[in-house]
């Protein structure tokens, strides 16, 4: 009888360890799993920027050409304009 309580003690004992690692091993998981998650929306976030520096970046050639066309019709004009 005493050595199938031990047999039984010890079984537990190892239960108990290996029901230990596995919570370890969960909560590393979630770690990985809230990792995940961030680096998501980062890469969410950098798509959003990169769309917005695109819509920028021609935004702003638009305007350059158009001070160019500008500067173009201001001295169409000057040279029209008689020097007195």
């Amino acid at each position: 009888m005493i050595t199938s309580d031990a047999i039984s003690i010890a079984s537990l004992g190892a239960m108990f360890l290996i029901a230990l690692m596995m919570l370890v091993q969960y909560l590393k998981l979630l770690d990985i799993g809230c990792m995940i998650q961030d680096s998501k929306a980062a890469i969410r976030w950098t798509e959003i920027h990169e769309t917005e520096n695109r819509e920028l970046r021609s935004a702003l050639r638009a305007e350059k050409a158009h001070v160019e066309q500008l500067k173009r019709k201001l001295l169409l004009l000057q040279l029209l304009i008689p020097v007195a």
